[in-house]
């Protein structure tokens, strides 16, 4: 067990999907995972392993925001020996060409949060996901007919702000979609010489205002979760 996980070792496998909101964790298991059991529950983070098309797959709740992705990451690539980790969440766009529903694989994560600077002193504002997760999932994308747009995030801390951040984002710092946590994910696996990818869907847009309400996001990322799962399996 480490600290906020309550499984055994052996109870989690290699291969980890993350995601923030643990009924959307407990749904992906219900739905897609065979001879699956409950192996975490402390403050409601649920997590499940089971097998995918034969392959040993744990599913894990990440909570909102780089704390709580950092803790969780850490100690699943620390305590628990995991080799990768992919995250499947969702994302705001900066960018007309992203629209909602889009789904975006994560070749960056820009940051203004101190989190890897406080990790291990690395002080770079931009980190790269794994190329070789990224390369899969693309040609997963590519055989299943999936439009898949490759994008730089803004991870940021402040889910609120009174200034608009949009233009600077998307023409200065060319990020086309924020979110809250891909930075710390990555940052942890650059740490711990791990790989670790992200793909989200666009839930609403700063450009046309759309938004994809909370209640249909529970079961309308059936897309993502099966490119997330397909393309795991093969690494």
């Amino acid at each position: 067990m480490s600290i906020h996980i309550d499984a055994k070792k052996d109870d989690i496998a290699k291969k980890v999907i993350i995601s923030g909101d643990p009924l959307r964790i407990k749904y992906m298991a219900e739905k897609y995972l065979s001879d699956y059991k409950l192996i975490n529950s402390i403050r409601g983070m649920l997590g499940f392993t089971g097998f995918y098309k034969g392959e040993r797959i744990t599913l894990m709740s990440h909570g909102m925001g780089i704390p709580s992705i950092g803790i969780y990451t850490y100690e699943l690539f620390n305590d628990y020996d995991v080799d990768y980790i992919l995250r499947l969440g969702t994302a705001g766009s900066y960018d007309k060409n992203y629209s909602v529903n889009d789904l975006a694989l994560v070749l960056e994560s820009f940051s203004y949060s101190n989190y890897a600077l406080k990790l291990d002193g690395y002080n770079k504002n931009i980190i790269r996901s794994n190329e070789k997760m990224n390369e899969k999932i693309e040609e997963i994308a590519k055989k299943k007919g999936i439009i898949l747009k490759e994008a730089r995030v803004y991870t940021t801390d402040n889910f609120y702000t009174k200034e608009d951040i949009t233009d600077e984002m998307r023409d200065e710092k060319k990020c086309s979609l924020v979110e809250m946590e891909s930075f710390a994910l990555f940052n942890n696996a650059r740490f711990f010489n791990k790989k670790a990818a992200c793909i989200l869907t666009v839930s609403d847009s700063f450009i046309t205002k759309d938004i994809l309400k909370a209640h249909d996001l529970e079961r309308k990322l059936d897309e993502m979760i099966e490119l997330g799962l397909d393309s795991l399996i093969l690494l």
